[in-house]
């Protein structure tokens, strides 16, 4: 994590993003299209599955391990939604996509091993991200029913609506002890505006259109774009194992991609 946002504490930066991306979408008529009572259950396990747990997991693992090993790590996104597709419709992948996943699989073995070898903190940062991973895997499986039925925004607005309650109590007391500085408090509202309302609008629609796995391959350019931003903006040292497998990991998307298409 940026040395600015350490200022804020994990818990807090997840509670702003929330917060920042409720009041976005508030501005979209569409959100407050009326949802039946009986799918309030779905959409309180999105919120958990999507914002409330993977989003405080994410600014604590990065305290454990470099901001591009985690955008690396997200390259794998695709092969675990893939993976909790098979396991909710219960139905085994093709071959082509079985071979994909266990490329993609060894490819994030690759990219974690360097960060594993540095110490309980780092696999602990490694292991909250697989984590968070597989939890995306199965709030984009919730979406895709949702957002076919209802549309994406005003989904993911209650959603994070939800999620906002939920990482109050762990958030606001980490806002009240930050210290706050321009920078950071410009990059939260930007990620909030754009990567926790705009972009997951984006993905869920994508979700109830093409299903969850196909979806999440849009996640195939995070892995090169944090790479480039860690080495440039933070000055960050990646193992170049870690780069290796970030290559393998985005083949084996590709491979899953291509079975898919066919």
């Amino acid at each position: 994590m940026a040395e600015g946002l350490r200022s804020i504490g994990p818990n807090g930066v997840c509670f702003v993003r929330i917060c920042v991306g409720f009041a976005t979408l508030a501005f979209f008529p569409s959100a407050r299209k009326p949802i039946a009572r009986e799918d309030w259950r779905s959409v309180a396990w999105l919120s958990v599955l999507w914002f409330a747990f993977p989003l405080s997991m994410f600014p604590s693992a990065e305290q454990r391990v470099s901001s591009a090993l985690t955008g690396m790590l997200n390259g794998a996104n695709p092969l675990f939604a893939t993976l909790v597709a098979c396991y909710v419709l219960r139905r085994a992948p093709s071959r082509g996509i079985a071979a994909g996943l266990a490329v993609g699989l060894a490819g994030a073995v690759l990219m974690a091993l360097p960060a594993l070898n540095e110490g309980q903190s780092s696999a602990l940062g490694v292991g909250m991200i697989i984590v968070a991973l597989v939890s995306y895997g199965f709030a984009l499986s919730i979406a895709r029913s949702l957002q076919q039925k209802y549309g994406a925004v005003p989904v993911i607005w209650r959603a994070q609506g939800i999620a906002a309650i939920l990482t109050a109590p762990l958030g606001i007391p980490d806002l009240i002890r930050a210290h706050w500085l321009p920078a950071p408090l410009l990059s939260l509202l930007a990620l909030g505006a754009f990567g926790t309302a705009i972009a997951n609008v984006l993905m869920a629609s994508a979700a109830g259109r093409f299903g969850a796995a196909k979806a999440s391959g849009t996640t195939f350019l995070i892995p090169v774009v944090a790479l480039a931003l860690g080495i440039v903006v933070l000055h960050e040292q990646v193992a170049w194992l870690s780069v290796a497998g970030g290559v393998v990991c985005l083949l084996g998307a590709w491979l899953m991609k291509r079975a898919a298409s066919h």
